[in-house]
């Protein structure tokens, strides 16, 4: 470098990552707002950085006209000539020096926070044009300070803010502790911190999963959902590209030790690896996990709502911890879940056909349907499970004014309800016959 000014703006501009003609231009602009407060006039003023001097040079710009209207601006045809020779055309512009050393104490000041302003808004831009393509990748940092709830944490050269509403309620942290999170979001704004993380966003959990399994990151097990309630449960969908892959066998590891690494990592997290289906019956059953479950009847195709039956002492656990298991497993699927267990749905069943027994009507569930295409349906003489199911579907779409895909799915499910029934009807009458059974055992021993 030929002078000190070269040298302390190349070494800024190493500092702070950006380029030094970046620098320079603030420099440039610093001193002509400075100038411009100190002269107080309306002349053009221009700077121009010479690198050989080390110095920030002003001029007032005149254009060559040929007749003058402002004297501040422009300067006359004649005149240049006489300046600068016959070289001097119309409309170019002449550059007349003015001293810079008179600007003062105020001046500096200016030019002081105009160059502070412009580097920091270069950086800001370098570290979004960084960072703007990174959402959701995981990114490593030290805790560096705390503010009312909020961690700062110190992520290479650029500072990151963790909220408190993005932190996990199992975690706490220490300055100097190492923290790992995913990018939630990056900000271009002038002030405050413009990476934003998250230890409670699902990606962290599948980004951890990228990492640790390596069948997941190659493209033989996919990730096809994950939820979680931060710090407490997780449930996370996979599915295998290859037959002879178990994708659940390959998130868990050899005696857990893959998903156990995750758990650390979440500070205690548990973790449902499930596996994913086609089959909405299917995965509802797994998402369940770890509860047991005995059947499911989707009770509305259009709505998406099933219904699970598990046993009795499957039920809590079905559940969860106020209802966190069947939450999470309804976020999961997305499905809504209307969990069961075999005892109430034995009774309900009971209480329609004891209704049925008494001459009342059982209660059928027409998904679709609003009140007044159902009023249609009865006034056709449509208003029991067996009228429906025997009526054809042209007949259904012009009583009830529905498309035949709907006809279609609106049979499906009163099929479904009726079998469902049946079925608990049969498994009602199971424990009663074993009773007799029992009883005239025990009469035939007695005697």
């Amino acid at each position: 470098m030929n002078n000190p000014l070269q040298q302390t703006i190349e070494a800024v501009a190493k500092e702070k990552g950006i380029e030094p003609e970046v620098i320079i231009t603030a420099i440039e602009d610093a001193v002509l707002t400075a100038s411009r407060k100190y002269y107080k006039s309306d002349e053009n003023l221009r700077t121009k950085f010479n690198p050989e001097t080390g110095q920030v040079e002003l001029f007032a710009v005149r254009q060559i006209v040929e007749d003058v209207s402002d004297p501040v601006t422009e300067i006359s045809l004649k005149e240049a000539q006489d300046l600068y020779g016959e070289d001097a055309e119309v409309d170019m512009e002449i550059e007349f020096p003015k001293p810079t050393d008179v600007l003062g104490r105020i001046a500096a000041q200016t030019a002081k926070q105009v160059i502070f302003q412009k580097v920091r808004e270069a950086e800001r831009d370098n570290v979004y044009a960084e960072y703007s393509d990174r959402l959701s990748e995981v990114v490593s940092g030290t805790v560096k300070r705390f503010e009312n709830g909020d961690i700062f944490v110190e992520a290479g050269r650029v500072e990151a803010l963790l909220p408190r509403r993005e932190q996990s309620r199992a975690e706490n942290y220490t300055t100097g502790d190492r923290v790992r999170a995913v990018i939630r979001e990056v900000n271009k704004n002038t002030k405050g911190p413009q990476l934003i993380l998250s230890r409670t966003d699902p990606v962290l959990l599948i980004k951890l999963f990228e990492q640790e399994v390596p069948e997941i990151y190659d493209g033989t097990v996919a990730i096809r959902g994950a939820v979680r309630e931060a710090g407490d449960r997780a449930k996370v969908a996979v599915y295998s590209r290859e037959r002879d892959v178990d994708p659940v066998g390959a998130c868990v590891g050899m005696k857990g030790t893959r998903v156990q690494a995750i758990i650390r990592e979440l500070r205690g997290e548990k973790i449902d690896i499930v596996e994913w289906s086609e089959d909405a019956a299917l995965f509802v059953t797994n998402a369940i996990s770890p509860a047991r479950v005995q059947r499911v009847t989707i009770v509305d195709p259009l709505e998406k709502v099933v219904e699970v039956i598990v046993e009795d002492r499957q039920l809590s656990l079905a559940i969860g911890k106020k209802g966190q298991n069947v939450r999470l497993a309804a976020k999961l699927t997305g499905w809504k879940i209307d969990i069961k267990s075999e005892e109430e749905k034995r009774r309900e069943v009971e209480a329609q056909f004891d209704g049925l027994a008494a001459g009342e009507p059982a209660t059928l569930t027409l998904p679709g349907l609003d009140e007044d295409q159902v009023r249609r349906l009865s006034e056709a003489g449509l208003d029991t499970a067996d009228r429906l199911l025997a009526a054809t579907t042209d007949q259904l779409v012009g009583i009830a004014g529905i498309d035949p895909e709907a006809a279609e799915a609106l049979k499906a499910a009163i099929q479904e309800q009726v079998a469902a029934a049946e079925r608990a009807v049969e498994e009602a009458a199971q424990p009663a016959e074993a009773a007799e059974a029992a009883e005239a055992a025990d009469e035939q021993t007695t005697s």
